[in-house]
């Protein structure tokens, strides 16, 4: 026993984050965020709304996480409708989800122009749902939506509906910031007005928007206040400006000693050691590029140019550094020094089974390679699989299963026998196993998929070991402007195990940089197959 308390964190990328403009998550893209949230400790993971959608109703036909707790979100029971005969409600307590987040007005100003009904109607509406969400033998949570402003407005209305929650047996009561209107100061008082009209803190949740640059402060200041849920997204994003950034609450909760000698959360020092990743990793999946300014897990966070500030850093870290970069995954970086990141490189092969000393020149050069790929436009980061071949070819051995000598696509736009204009692609190409060339010719939905199924088509000996390699995944980056731009590529593959890795190409040449991802794929997957790669131990 520790003697602290308990921090409970709860997870609304895969709901409020797709909220964010551009951003559409796919079922395979839920599905792999839920279980980068699950291993790496979230306490609740919400899901989205089943029955809203067909993507969110996929994605709840059966539990997506191991450890944390799967959330379904849904709003309260309609007025003048009895729980049982609710369609909305159903769908929620029929989920295979072992909990549900009810949204539920807590403004009265919202009760009356939303909702269209009286205030009483709204408390039945809440006190039935969450009974029903019990009765189906799932954890009940009410978001009190509005609930700042609510309780500005009208404080006795804004109460009763997080009591009227409570007391039919809630377990937590989430106060929302939905405008992300609410200052700090604000927050701590209208926290602590709750707590003492009766609904305790171990029972509490904040629910914070960014809509002032304050959403991790209101956080904050609601666990000073006294809540001990806190709800936020990965690298914050949501709807207008966004929610509160769980990337850079963990860090904070973890290593500042007003909150890590008070609280404890279910995330290992270890876990917390691979936010950076994490939170590059999504980045990756979203197909952008990640901020380089953010709090903890960006890359300037611990950079400092040349002058005294790198002087003094040479000698005392902690002369500009308020917590150690590794502590949250990230490195040291001094642009008068060669040896930033060294530690980084030597703790990243490690989690994939390769020793290596600091003093071998090999790393010396692998440090230098990445980063000379880096300036060229290489991520690796998002290509953990691309990584981890260029990390064995310079360390270890990866052995010579096929080499491509040459590859040809051709695009063609023409009719076709019925009159219909469309483009047909063609691709052509040549590859040396033991000596023997092999030539593949394929049509596909586009060059990069015709390029792939040629690949794929015929690797002599090795063709048994990619049955059931697919591409699951194709997201393309300009890195400079023009139509000769640099390319990234980002490719994520799936074996037949359920096993996703990612590669990444770069080239003035679309098609190159695609075909460059192709290869390192199956090169991974061979690897793979022989315990050669891909033991990454999972943290």
């Amino acid at each position: 026993m520790t003697g602290k308390e308990r921090l409970y964190l709860f997870d609304t990328t895969l709901r409020d984050g797709q909220q964010t403009p551009g951003v559409d998550f796919s079922v395979d893209d839920k599905i792999a965020i839920a279980g980068m949230l699950d291993g790496f400790g979230l306490d609740y993971v919400e899901g989205g709304y089943p029955g809203a959608n067909p993507t969110d109703t996929a994605f709840f036909e059966k539990k997506r996480t191991k450890q944390a707790k799967f959330v379904a979100f849904g709003m309260t029971k309609r007025a003048g409708v009895s729980a049982s005969n609710d369609p909305g409600l159903a769908a929620l307590t029929q989920a295979d989800a072992d909990a549900i987040c009810f949204v539920a007005k807590s403004w009265d100003y919202h009760v009356r122009v939303a909702l269209g009904c009286t205030n009483d109607e709204n408390l039945d509406a809440i006190k039935a749902s969450v009974e029903a969400a019990i009765a189906a033998g799932k954890e009940a949570l009410v978001d009190c939506e509005h609930f700042f402003d609510g309780f500005k407005a009208n404080p006795d209305y804004a109460l009763a509906c997080a009591k009227t929650a409570h007391e039919a047996g809630a377990r937590w009561i989430v106060l929302c910031d939905t405008n992300g209107g609410t200052l700090p100061s604000e927050v701590l008082d209208i926290v602590g007005k709750v707590i003492e009209a009766g609904v305790p803190g171990n029972h509490l949740g904040i629910h914070a928007h960014d809509d002032t640059g304050q959403a991790v402060a209101n956080s904050l200041a609601a666990v000073e206040a006294g809540a001990r849920q806190i709800q936020g997204t990965l690298n914050g994003i949501g709807e207008r400006c966004g929610n509160a950034d769980l990337i850079s609450l963990i860090p904070t909760l973890m290593l500042k000693p007003a909150f890590a000698e008070r609280f404890e959360l279910g995330i290992t020092e270890d876990a917390l050691a691979g936010i950076s990743r994490l939170s590059h990793s999504f980045d990756a999946l979203l197909n952008r590029a990640p901020d380089e300014q953010a709090p903890y897990v960006g890359s300037s966070a611990f950079a400092t140019k040349a002058g005294i500030h790198a002087s003094a850093l040479l000698k005392e870290p902690e002369t500009y550094e308020h917590v150690p970069p590794e502590t949250v995954g990230n490195r040291r970086r001094v642009m008068v020094s060669d040896q930033g990141g060294k530690a980084n490189f030597i703790a990243e092969l490690k989690r994939r089974g390769i020793a290596v000393g600091r003093e071998d020149a090999r790393l010396d050069t692998l440090v230098a390679l990445v980063k000379d790929r880096e300036a060229q436009g290489y991520a690796y980061e998002g290509a953990d699989a691309s990584f981890e071949l260029l990390a064995r070819q310079k360390l270890g051995h990866v052995p010579d299963f096929f080499a491509v000598t040459s590859f040809r696509c051709m695009v063609e736009r023409r009719f076709d026998a019925n009159g219909q204009l469309k483009s047909v692609s063609e691709a052509v190409v040549k590859v040396m196993i033991d000596g023997e060339e092999k030539m593949s010719v394929a049509e596909g939905n586009g060059p990069v998929n015709a390029l792939d199924i040629a690949l794929r088509k015929d690797l002599g000996k090795f063709q048994d070991e990619i049955e059931g390699l697919q591409l699951v995944d194709y997201k393309v980056r300009i890195l400079n402007g023009g139509t000769e731009a640099v390319t990234r590529v980002l490719i994520e593959s799936q074996d037949k195990d359920g096993a996703r890795w990612r590669t990444v190409g770069v080239s003035d040449n679309v098609i190159d940089a695609s075909f460059q991802a192709l290869m390192d794929s199956i090169t991974f997957k061979l690897m793979k197959n022989r315990d050669l790669a891909g033991l990454v131990s999972v943290e």
